[in-house]
């Protein structure tokens, strides 16, 4: 028979593998009478652990939901997987980097040597984008929201080079996904009737949140495949919202690099045809104009507005002085 302390780890790391445990078969499994099981038990629950009883023809135990965190047992599996999900935390951009980098301090001196080193040689290095940190309040709130299936209700800022107010959203929000180290909000706009992505560091959740809903499935099925298609648009197959066609003064093979998903056509030695699709017909204009070469637009006329638009705010830029306010325009 395993001495007490041995066979207290062996219960509790047989508690956290399942809900619910017969105490006929904790008994088998642990090798003891089902009346040394419920002493154990009573050691347990005097160790802080919120070890629960169950009646029925199977009566048995589960191990709850407590007030407080008690000590926890780990597999060596799964103290690694701990570990290095701890070290991608550290650079999530959720606002938990510095909770998470502390409780991956406090797991590795807990680990046996064989396992520190295991984990020491997987090294994650955050690189940070600017401005791309999320609220861990916000995403928690968005998160709720998502589980709930509840209507979601926030301020949304649009980029701070536009000069904008924030603007109401009402959405059904469907997943919280990550992409490029930033956290994104994927929801059925119920203003605009359409699927749209909201950057989280830009959401201010207003409470409380509107009635619950039935949720659709997003384009294609695959959340994942659905929102790689929006910022990539690989092949052309994703149905952009803007989407252009123009003629640039460079050769093909010096687009092509930096056409990140557009349909590239040499038009000779050194010019193109770009096929580009974007979020907005401002930011296609945008993308299109740093490849710093003539450009002729062919189509539609919604990006010759956007090109004319920039060109009077670029002009504005060019000619105002420090510190005096934009003239407005209308598009």
């Amino acid at each position: 028979m395993q001495k007490t302390s041995a066979r207290l780890l062996s219960l509790l790391s047989l508690l956290q593998a399942r809900r619910d445990w017969p105490g006929a078969l904790l008994a088998e499994r642990l090798g003891v009478s089902p009346r040394t099981v419920r002493r154990d038990v009573d050691r347990l629950r005097e160790l802080g652990y919120p070890v629960v009883a169950f009646k029925g023809p199977d009566g048995g135990y589960r191990l709850d939901a407590g007030s407080e965190l008690p000590p926890l047992l780990f597999d060596d599996e799964q103290a690694v997987a701990l570990a290095v999900a701890l070290q991608v935390a550290t650079t999530a951009g959720a606002g938990i980097e510095e909770a998470a980098a502390r409780a991956l301090t406090t797991v590795r001196q807990v680990m046996p040597a064989r396992l520190r080193h295991r984990i020491d040689t997987v090294r994650v290095t955050a690189v940070e984008r600017p401005g791309a940190r999320a609220d861990s309040d916000v995403l928690l709130a968005i998160g709720s929201a998502v589980h709930a299936r509840e209507v979601l209700r926030f301020d949304y800022s649009p980029a701070p080079e536009a000069g904008e107010q924030a603007a109401p959203r009402r959405v059904q929000p469907h997943h919280l996904v990550t992409w490029g180290g930033r956290w994104y909000l994927v929801a059925w706009d119920l203003d605009r009737e359409d699927w749209r992505t909201f950057r989280a560091d830009r959401i201010g959740p207003r409470t409380p949140t509107g009635p619950r809903f039935t949720p659709r499935e997003v384009p294609g099925g695959d959340v994942s495949s659905f929102v790689a298609g929006r910022f990539l648009g690989a092949d052309g197959a994703v149905d952009w919202p803007c989407r252009g066609e123009v003629i640039l003064d460079l050769p093909a093979a010096d687009v092509a690099p930096y056409a990140h998903g557009g349909v590239v056509e040499a038009l000779g030695t050194d010019r193109c045809r770009l096929v580009l699709g974007s979020w907005s017909w401002a930011g296609l204009a945008a993308t299109i104009g740093r490849f710093d070469a003539g450009i002729e637009v062919v189509g539609p006329a919604e990006l010759r507005d956007a090109f004319a638009l920039l060109a009077r705010r670029f002009a504005d830029a060019a000619g105002r002085s420090p510190g005096a306010r934009a003239p407005v325009r209308e598009p």
